[in-house]
């Protein structure tokens, strides 16, 4: 057996040994997942909690909507939009 095809998997594995293309672009594509996920979490979240504001502001202190520059109409086109949407 050639020992340069035995060690090959070895090599691989030794600290300092340069990682492979495909290793490399699997390792960002994980990290880059993460990222999407912790933002698109984070944002429906976000969209969540000021259409909830926006709707108990618009029931308990109506004019403060006019205070923060809003109809009434866009108060409720606001409310009107899946939480998937920005």
């Amino acid at each position: 057996m050639n020992d340069t095809l035995a060690s090959a998997p070895h090599q691989a594995a030794r600290p300092g040994t340069p990682v492979g293309l495909a290793e490399m672009s699997r390792r960002h594509l994980t990290t880059l997942r993460s990222i999407v996920a912790t933002w698109r979490d984070r944002t429906w979240r976000e969209r969540m909690r000021f259409r909830w504001e926006l709707e108990q502001m618009s029931k308990d202190n109506p004019h403060l909507i006019d205070d923060i520059g809003l109809t009434k109409r866009q108060v409720e086109a606001e409310l009107a939009k899946p939480f998937w949407q920005g």
